[in-house]
């Protein structure tokens, strides 16, 4: 299907890739492949478990080609989902879903025929045949694609133990936890409490009070950064700054311990008071904190009561967001505990003024405060290549940290080489166009460190 220079528009394009992009390893600092998979490392039962099972990029897209929910997330067999998927796929030219179904098709199975209806059952066929073989188990499908460091999106109450016995028995790759406590944040869930009864379990002490909450996250930092941890990551879809002039965060979590009902502005100063703590933490373990913003979670509500969230009825947030931003970023800077921070925004609208608003806290280490990339409905050669223009236009583009897959699925990987191509192919319209040296030999940092060698150094992978 795709020829060796597809996206690569000119020879200089060729160039960059081939010469300086292609083979270089890969550092997936940002998944959520689970660790108890990658360690147990089972066979696939077929391509549709290892394609189309949790992916709701293809579930969405599935829906919009008039596919029955039963072949998409109800009883369907497997073929028959399977099925489905092919005669979705003719329709997706101009959608990256249509490439790297294809990408991972030729990189991983060597198969270049065209996914569609007619070729459903040969397609069948020979990747189930494949998926038997010990290369297609899922460490080989890891190692296989030259990766180096996958880090796993963990709860604070993880006992990291699969990421333990991987350092034990997994010498070709290392998998790195990354601490993700948007439950301990989320005040006003309903199930804030039962968790928060969990986290005592996993912090070996009584939660009775705001500072005992504090004690246990901390306990739970330590163990993280005991166990490799180098990252923090949030899902915050609505950021609301509000400090403790008025209220207490100590009050309001003895509230929330009452069962009584919070108000937007309780939860507001709660967020807020727990964000600078962690933030704090994060700043003294030399860690780097990931803020995902401005997803809209579960915008249907009648299927989110069917098949519950991520099942693909998520949308873009357009709420204004720099505001709270600045005085969250602010606070901390203030005290002098900012740590290094990757800004994504799910809505490409915000990105020249959260390029802004980094340039305004930036310290010791190269883009302490970094846009990150294309995250969602942005990993497109479209919303890539708009990611790349606003850093480059307003901050160090020479000092990103480049792709992730923020995936599930263990054949992702083919979007780091589709991220490649599509910055070979920007970076030589800008050569083309005079405006960066026609000697590539100067780009060659450019590329190498944006593609493998920022996120060994930023993320402190490599000492």
């Amino acid at each position: 299907m795709f020829k060796e220079n597809f996206l690569l528009t000119n020879p200089i394009a060729e160039t960059l890739y081939h010469h300086y992009a292609e083979d270089l390893p890969i550092i997936d600092y940002h998944c959520h492949l689970d660790p108890k998979e990658i360690y147990e490392d089972q066979p696939f039962k077929n391509i549709t478990e290892a394609w189309l099972s949790g992916d709701h990029y293809k579930w969405r897209l599935m829906r919009a080609c008039g596919i029955e929910e039963e072949k998409i997330t109800g009883p369907a067999s497997d073929y028959d989902k399977f099925a489905a998927w092919c005669q979705t796929v003719p329709k997706l030219i101009g959608n990256p879903l249509y490439t790297w179904t294809h990408l991972e098709l030729q990189r991983f199975f060597d198969i270049d025929l065209p996914v569609n209806e007619a070729n459903t059952a040969t397609l069948w066929e020979q990747c189930n045949q494949k998926l038997q073989q010990a290369a297609f188990s899922r460490r080989s499908l890891i190692a296989n694609s030259r990766v180096e460091i996958v880090c796993t999106t963990d709860d604070p109450i993880d006992n990291l133990s699969y990421h333990q016995q991987l350092r034990q028995t997994e010498d070709r790759f290392t998998v790195l936890p990354t601490f993700r406590p948007d439950k301990a944040i989320k005040i006003g869930d309903a199930h804030f409490l039962s968790y928060i009864a969990q986290l005592a379990a996993a912090s070996n002490q009584t939660i009775e009070s705001y500072p005992d909450l504090l004690a246990a996250l901390s306990q739970r930092i330590r163990y993280f950064s005991e166990n490799g941890c180098r990252l923090a990551d949030h899902g915050i879809d609505t950021l609301t700054f509000k400090d403790q002039s008025e209220l207490s965060a100590a009050d309001i979590f003895q509230k929330a311990r009452a069962k009584k009902t919070l108000s937007e502005q309780e939860i507001a100063v709660f967020q807020t008071a727990l964000l600078l703590e962690l933030m704090k933490h994060y700043h003294q373990a030399g860690w780097t904190m990931q803020l995902h913003l401005h997803a809209y979670r579960n915008c249907n509500q009648r299927m989110y009561q069917t098949l519950g969230p991520d099942t693909g009825y998520d949308g873009i947030n357009d709420r204004s967001i720099v505001k709270d931003l600045q005085q969250l970023l602010n606070q901390a800077d203030q005290a002098q505990y900012l740590p290094q921070v990757i800004l994504y925004s799910l809505n490409p609208n915000d990105y020249d003024a959260l390029v802004a608003l980094m340039g305004c806290f930036q310290s010791t280490g190269a883009n302490k405060l970094q846009l990150g990339s294309g995250w969602w409905y942005n990993d497109t050669r479209a919303g890539m290549r708009r990611q790349l223009t606003a850093f480059a236009d307003g901050s160090v583009l020479f000092n990103f940290v480049g792709m992730l897959t923020d995936s599930r699925s263990f054949l992702s990987y083919t979007r780091h080489e589709y991220f490649r191509r599509v910055l070979c192919e920007w970076l030589a319209e800008i050569v083309i166009r005079g405006e960066a040296p026609t000697d590539l030999q100067q780009l060659k940092p450019l590329i190498e460190n944006i593609c493998y060698h920022n996120a060994a150094h930023y993320f402190q992978f490599r000492r």
